[in-house]
Order: C-alpha cells, then structure tokens, then sequence
C-alpha cells in the first residue's frame, strides 16, 4: 500500500477514536444533534477501522511466516510458502477494499429516486422506444429488489409513452441508476416502416435522488445581530417608556425581520425569531426547488440525436455506451432487464477516476 494512503488510513482511525470518546461523554445526549451527527460518522467509519484493524494483523501474520522460510524443517517451509500466498490474495482483496472505503461517498447514493423518461426526435417510435426503456428498468429494478411507483404518465398514440415518471424505493437505488441520466438512442426499424429502412429515435432520461424536504432550520446564535428600540405609537398612558421593540439581523443571509406588537421585549424577542426562523426555512426550500429544477435540465439536455449517452442498435444486437466506450452484444438480454453488466462497467470506470484522483 501506498504511504500516501496508509497515512489517510490513520488519520481516519484517529477520528473515529475521538468519535468514540465523544459517544463515552456523559452529556452526549443532551444534545440531540451532536448526538445523532456524531453516532452517524461513528457508524460509517467503523466498516473501515475494522478493515484496517484485519490488514494490520495480516501483516503482522506475513512477518511471522516469512521468518519460517528458513527453518531447517523443509516441511515447515512449504507450509510457509503456502501460507504467504493465501495472505498475499487477502492482502491484496483488502487494499482494494479499504481503497473504496477511502472514495468520497456520494450523499445520495442509498437514496430512494425519481426516475423520468420523456420521448425525444422521432415521434411515435421515441414513444415506443420509451416504454421499452420503461420495461427495461422495471425489469431491472425488480431483480435488485426495488419497489416501483407510477407518479404520472402520457401514454403515446401508437404505444409506449410521451412521458412516464416513476419513483423507485429501495436502498441503493441512486447508485444503480444514477448513470442513466441522458439522452438514449435507439437504431432500428419501426414497425410502421414498410421500406424497412432503419430510423434512429431518441429518449431522455433524468435520474433525480429522493431528497428530505427541508422542515427544520437551525439558526446559529453568533450568526444573528439583535437590535431593541423604543415601539412607535399612540401616546397616552401605554406608551412605549422602554425598548420592548426587536430588530433581528441574520448575518449570513442578510434577512431582517423586527417585531413591536408586544409590551414584553421577550415576546417581541420570540416572535421575531420564530418569523425569521420561518423566511430563512422558505428561502432554504424554495433554493432546494431551483436546484433540482436545475439539475433536471443538466441531465436530459435538448433530446437531440448528437447528445446521446448510449445507442441500442436492433439489427446489430448490439449496446453502445458512448461514455466509457463500452459495447455489448447483449442487445435482446439487456432490454429484458439485465442491466448488471452496463451499470458495473460504468460504476467501475467512476470508481477508477476516483482512485487515480485520490492516488494523485
């Protein structure tokens, strides 16, 4: 293993020991967040400290056997010679996995999603084509053990769909679609053609992560600048003789907000929280709204037949995905759900990015 990376490797085991220490706090639990953030990072780091853990006493193990390969008894040293290579193919298996521990993780990767096929160029046979690609998926996602839902559909004039939005539930389902994301070509003959000339058709896909609506907002209290005045009204006997009124400033987002309807400086204090509270939670989800409208259209482009991701092509039997230069003969399998080997290639293609990324 790289220095590099076994360096990486002891830092991460350092956290998790200060994680461990902290859960020991008498007081952990008095806070709920810290509690629930710190448990969270404890647990995703403990797969990899145990690995680490197994690897060291594997080395520990090879020293110990190396060192009987110059025993006098010959057959202590062919066990020896056996031995070493059954550690080295452990050696080996566990760097590759502590190595994909060490990958960032993508925060959406167990999440539940929303898959969305739309027919492009090409008319009816795009409609056809998208409920193929709708046969497709179902197929595959009943293997993997992933429930399915129908949102909404419109069903094309000639079969299949204009547009078909599915949510697909299941743990790990963003990480087994979240590379179809794109345009789909297909190349074949239609069944209207009586030329039989082959015409090329497009879908889109968009694979969006299911994300928890955002319903709760934390306010730091160092982020907010607190301001009292006098209220302004009517004099008499209950005019304003102290500062009762509250102005509050949310620094980071600038949001301002100020409340004079009570005598009680508190309860002008607490409502003026509570309705920043409430601006700060709308602006948070109205921007979490933007940000998925935007990334839907980042995913399915124009639907033209030059932004393709992946072209199945009928008369060759043959999957083309353009992005890793992958091509299967697997054409008639693949369309009745047998997506493993494409989902795999592309997963480990990205995984391969990130290991040189990560190495670098």
């Amino acid at each position: 293993m790289k220095p590099s990376l076994h360096k990486k490797l002891l830092t991460i085991r350092e956290r998790y020991e200060s994680l461990k220490e902290a859960l020991r706090e008498p007081t952990i639990t008095d806070d709920r967040n810290r509690f629930r953030d710190v448990s969270k990072e404890y647990s995703q780091l403990e797969p990899l400290v145990e690995k680490l853990a197994h690897y060291e006493g594997l080395i520990k193990h090879q020293e110990e056997t190396e060192s009987l390969l110059t025993d006098p008894d010959e057959e202590l040293q062919q066990l020896a010679k056996q031995e070493l290579k059954s550690i080295a193919q452990q050696l080996e298996q566990l760097e590759a996995d502590l190595l994909l521990e060490l990958l960032p993780k993508d925060p959406h990767d167990q999440n539940n999603i929303f898959l969305e096929i739309r027919a492009g160029t090409g008319g009816d046979e795009a409609a056809i084509f998208a409920g193929d690609l709708c046969r497709m998926y179902l197929r595959y996602a009943e293997s993997q053990g992933f429930k399915v839902e129908a949102l909404s559909e419109s069903v094309g004039e000639k079969g299949g769909y204009k547009e078909i939005i599915m949510r697909i539930l299941g743990q790990g389902a963003y990480s087994k679609f979240k590379f179809e994301s794109g345009v789909h070509r297909v190349q074949r003959v239609p069944e209207t053609e009586a030329q039989g000339r082959v015409h090329t058709s497009t879908c889109t896909i968009a694979v969006l992560p299911e994300v928890e609506e955002i319903e709760t907002i934390d306010i730091n209290p160092s982020d907010l600048r607190i301001d009292t005045f006098r209220a302004s009204g009517a004099g008499g006997q209950h005019v304003q003789k102290t500062d009762s009124a509250i102005r509050i400033t949310h620094l980071p987002t600038g949001t301002v907000v100020e409340c004079q309807d009570e005598r009680s400086q508190h309860k002008n204090r607490a409502r003026a929280l509570s309705l920043l509270k409430a601006r700060i939670l709308a602006q948070e989800q109205e921007k979490q709204r933007a940000q998925q409208a935007q990334t839907r259209r980042n995913l399915v482009g124009t639907g033209d037949r030059s932004e393709r991701i992946r072209t199945y092509n009928y008369p060759q039997g043959r999957l083309t995905d353009h992005r890793i230069n992958l091509t299967l003969y697997q054409l008639p399998q693949i369309m009745e759900g047998a997506l493993g080997p494409v989902i795999d290639a592309l997963s480990q293609e990205y995984h391969a990015d990130l290991i040189a990324a990560l190495e670098e």
